[in-house]
């Protein structure tokens, strides 16, 4: 039986299905894997020896590359999971070979507002619980991999305050001399946590640490969960860990993991995290799930191993990228694809009618409080204004020479003449436009959708990059915000023009990207500002840099990297089931 989503929340319509799911040994089975390259936890979730998987299949071709990215989203999120699910489903219905590849779930989201990322409806990733509660430990690996950073550069300082040189000797000890108030690094915590924004630690006796400012960030923002989504292999993440830059010294210079001799053992934590983690969609088809960064405070991509094995093992590989296409596109574009060598056969971009009145002049929706009621109404002028967000996503996919794909996330309360102008007005502009109700039918309801990325992938393409790496940092910026984000200009504070002045002079700069830092609700850096703004400029308030990761951040608006939690979390209806053990109330 398949529960109707308009009348059952999400994680029961998830819990009814995972009654009916294949076991990963039967998934392995459909997409050839050899019983060594299948690692499992459990019956439903396994992790894939990749390294295995890609000796095996070198010589074999790689299949359709398919990216979902949306339009700027409302506070609730465009459904990007959602669709991403959904386009998997209606590729099989098709009998289409196709895995899907998305990031993990924070535990921040998932006990806060937003939820889990498993998708929604009948287009939704399974098993939910495992999915959404740390699944096999990676972001656990990521936290003691980075927090052992911090107990590194920490309990270094204390022994640099407390003896002399002689005595750092016999300790088998050099003096790096670090400066306390530029300590770059911080502590990470997987949870919304805002009462960590600003700490001190170090607190008591010589012996209880070095006092200082310090601080705690969301643990996917952590440059190791960065340097997951990009690593190449094993050696590629352990040389990208040494590089990391956890501090400067008084006279400027660097501090790097390796000067602490921390890179082996931070390093060690990682090992069994670079094996992508199998799940599947309510339908059965395979799903590859692996890190997590988010798009609007880092790279935002699943990562490039995940994307290469789906690519050898499947026909069609349906990544996402975090957030609208000016934040999680424009990476997937300028910073995975580079990093990969892999070019995308399609970009979707993904739009709610729910979203495009919020661009067109509607209340903004506020997480945790009902939708006003005018979205339940219909207002095609609303959608025909918000539209134009639509359209400047559009020609940023085309900007890097891909074919875009509209699908139209519909829900039962869309109107056919909303929907009518959505597709008029997008295949004006020259893009393929699908209608798609996977949330309300799963597969069967995708089928259109599924045909459009079909067509969209036979097609040539001209992939270009934005900028190249011998650009300098601040044209990239500058082209970013105006090709992009349709700013008419950027500027720089004092701190944020030090920094790219230094950066100017480091002979690396020629090898990093660019990974901007910026809200998610608007294409400019002020959230309030809703459709395509004009007339203003980006402004440019720090610049940090993840030498591991390979990238420079530079840091738009006002940001935290530790977001908080509201007043009515998720957490207050999670609980478990004490018969079964199952837990309830994740969505």
């Amino acid at each position: 039986m398949v529960l109707d989503p308009t009348k059952h929340a999400d994680w029961e319509i998830a819990q009814e299905a995972e009654s009916r799911m294949k076991t990963v040994y039967q998934l392995g089975e459909e997409l050839g894997l050899e019983k060594e390259e299948l690692l499992p936890y459990g019956h439903y979730v396994a992790k894939l020896d990749y390294r295995k998987i890609m000796e095996r299949t070198a010589g074999k071709p790689d299949g359709k590359y398919v990216d979902v990215t949306a339009i700027t989203p409302t506070p609730l999120g465009e459904g990007k999971s959602t669709s991403a699910m959904g386009l998997v489903q209606g590729l099989g219905k098709r009998q289409k070979s196709v895995v899907g590849a998305i990031r993990q779930p924070s535990g921040g989201p998932t006990m806060n507002i937003k939820g889990s990322a498993a998708g929604g409806g009948l287009a939704q990733c399974i098993p939910l619980n495992e999915f959404s509660l740390g699944l096999t430990g990676d972001i656990n690996a990521i936290m003691n991999a980075h927090n052992l950073g911090m107990v590194a550069i920490t309990s270094r300082m204390q022994h640099e305050s407390n003896y002399t040189d002689a005595q750092l000797a016999q300790r088998n000890l050099k003096r790096l001399d670090i400066h306390p108030k530029k300590v770059e690094f911080n502590w990470i915590i997987d949870f919304c946590a805002q009462a960590l924004r600003n700490i001190t630690i170090g607190i008591g006796g010589k012996f209880d640490g070095y006092t200082m400012s310090s601080r705690f960030a969301i643990a996917v923002s952590s440059e190791i969960m960065a340097i997951l989504s990009v690593a190449n292999d094993l050696a590629d993440m352990r040389k990208r860990i040494a590089k990391i830059v956890v501090a400067y010294d008084k006279q400027d210079n660097p501090i790097t993991t390796a000067d602490l001799e921390v890179d082996g053992a931070m390093t060690a934590w990682m090992v069994q995290a670079l094996n992508p983690n199998l799940m599947q969609t309510l339908e059965g088809q395979p799903v590859l799930v692996h890190a997590g960064p988010f798009a609007n405070i880092a790279i935002g991509q699943s990562s490039v191993i995940a994307d290469r094995v789906g690519l050898k093992i499947a026909d069609y590989n349906v990544t996402e990228s975090g957030f609208g296409a000016d934040i999680g596109f424009e990476k997937f574009w300028n910073l995975k694809c580079r990093f990969s060598g892999n070019v995308p056969n399609c970009a979707v971009v993904v739009a709610t009618i729910r979203a495009l009145k919020c661009h067109g002049g509607a209340p903004i929706p506020i997480p945790g409080k009902p939708m006003p009621a005018e979205y339940g109404s219909e207002n095609v002028g609303w959608v025909e204004e918000g539209t134009k967000n639509l359209l400047h996503h559009i020609e940023t996919v085309k900007k890097a020479g891909i074919n875009p794909v509209v699908c139209i996330n519909a829900f039962y309360t869309d109107t056919d003449n909303e929907i009518k102008a959505v597709r008029n007005l997008c295949e004006a502009a020259g893009a393929r436009v699908a209608l798609s109700r996977h949330w309300e039918h799963g597969g069967d309801g995708a089928v259109e959708f599924a045909d459009a990325v079909i067509d969209a992938c036979e097609e040539p393409n001209d992939f270009k990059f934005l900028y190249e790496l011998d650009t300098p940092l601040d044209k990239r910026i500058e082209l970013i915000a105006k090709e992009v984000y349709g700013a008419d200009g950027i500027s720089f504070t004092p701190e944020a023009a030090t920094k790219l002045k230094r950066l100017a002079d480091d002979p690396e700069m020629a090898t990093m990207g660019t990974c901007m830092v910026k809200t998610h609700l608007s294409l400019s850096h002020d959230p309030k500002l809703k459709g395509v703004p004009k007339g203003w400029t980006l402004p440019i308030s720090d610049i940090l840099t993840y030498k591991g990761a390979g990238f420079v951040v530079p840091v738009a608006g006002a940001i935290s990297l530790m977001p908080g939690t509201g007043s009515d979390p998720a957490y207050r209806r999670v609980d478990v089931d004490l018969e079964t053990g199952r837990v309830t109330g994740v969505f």
